[in-house]
């Protein structure tokens, strides 16, 4: 069934102006990816025992291995053993190999003083399934199982997900040694999932978590870091009315969510059907801006008056995410209260509704028209 999603991202074109550095959580189909599309490539993997000690042994291994005809290589998990990224960047230096590191922790790399390629690499990320890459998309049977793809389309897909989480915790905090307290971390990301998309309190959190704030913010860097959740951090340019300055926070996807919130089954109409919408459009639009390498930040706006707007790209554009099928006037006040502001250029509601519409000059869109038109850079064209 996996053979069916047919990626967005394209690593021969990634890889056609400079070696990159790949990040994605684990089981997102990064070696299922250079598989399919770099079956040429020499690729060392990293999770291999043997593979690992001979090259954690004597680094310089690498380049006495590598052939004039071997142009591409692959270092699978690159974080398990940093020290060869010198070895790599000597590579390129000195005879023009092109790499694709992939890692599923970026946290190691930042933290443990290594090399990172001067700039010879570039970044890119792979994301959880999005709508354009699943054949006959379903919201609601999304928006229960999320968008890994050997989950996605299990039937038994709640046990799955509970012990991806279980692996997270045991392969990427545990055996990593990133915390001392694993069962602490692990009731900090129970709440982190509750909390899922909503504003960052530290001493809420910490008091919830039973531990001081200073560690907490240590435990979300840590999440970010090895890619399990991100910041959405606040729109703060209005001057008419103040802006909450606090981010929000989000888990990398929509089902690994709902299994550490142990939130049951998600149905149509149900307040944590509103809630999934919600986060399933961030990682759609964060997914989007990756994948077309545009610069634009996810944001959010909030006044302290109460006024809010979902999401907000830059100047471009501002975004309500409803899951109501019959958007109404009130649900555009806070758009209309930012539109006052003269600072973004662009507003649309992304709901349920069965037609798009215009209202007051903001565009309501039914959520699968809004995707197809994104995907299709409709949405935001370049400039």
């Amino acid at each position: 069934m996996i053979n069916s999603f047919k990626r967005t991202l394209s690593l021969p074109s990634l890889l056609g102006s400079a070696s990159h550095f790949l990040f994605g959580p684990r089981s997102i189909g990064k070696t299922y990816l250079i598989k399919k599309q770099l079956p040429d490539a020499k690729v060392y993997d990293l999770l291999d025992s043997d593979v690992f000690g001979r090259l954690a042994r004597r680094p310089k291994t690498l380049g006495e291995e590598l052939s004039k005809t071997d142009k591409l290589v692959v270092i699978d998990e690159i974080q398990k053993l940093p020290v060869l990224l010198d070895e790599v960047h000597r590579l390129i230096e000195t005879k023009g190999t092109r790499f694709l590191l992939t890692g599923s922790s970026a946290r190691k790399l930042r933290h443990g003083g290594s090399n990172l390629l001067g700039g010879r690499a570039r970044q890119a990320h792979l994301y959880p399934l999005c709508f354009p890459e699943i054949p006959h998309f379903d919201l609601v049977t999304y928006l229960n199982r999320g968008g890994i793809p050997r989950i996605l389309p299990l039937q038994d897909y709640e046990a799955e997900l509970r012990g991806y989480a279980d692996l997270y915790l045991r392969e990427e905090i545990t055996a990593e040694a990133l915390v001392r307290n694993i069962s602490q971390f692990a009731r900090f990301l129970d709440v982190m999932a509750l909390q899922n998309g909503e504003e960052l309190n530290y001493e809420g959190i910490a008091s919830d978590c039973g531990v001081p704030a200073r560690t907490l913010q240590n435990y979300v860097q840590i999440l970010e870091e090895t890619l399990i959740g991100f910041p959405v951090h606040s729109f703060r340019a209005t001057k008419k009315r103040k802006a909450i300055t606090r981010s929000k926070f989000f888990l990398f996807d929509v089902g690994v969510t709902n299994v550490m919130a142990q939130r049951g089954e998600i149905k149509p109409r149900s307040e944590l059907f509103g809630k999934c919408f919600e986060h399933f459009l961030f990682l759609e639009l964060r997914a989007y801006l990756g994948y077309r390498r545009l610069p634009a930040a996810l944001q959010y706006w909030r006044s302290t008056t109460g006024f809010e707007v979902d999401c907000v790209l830059g100047d471009r554009l501002a975004l309500e995410f409803k899951a109501s099928d019959a958007v109404t006037e009130r649900h555009l006040r806070g758009l209309k209260a930012l539109r006052e502001e003269g600072l973004v250029r662009n507003f649309a509601v992304v709901s349920q509704d069965p037609e798009l519409r215009v209202v007051d000059g903001i565009t309501i869109y039914p959520w699968r028209k809004f995707l197809e038109a994104l995907w299709a850079d409709k949405i935001l064209p370049a400039k």
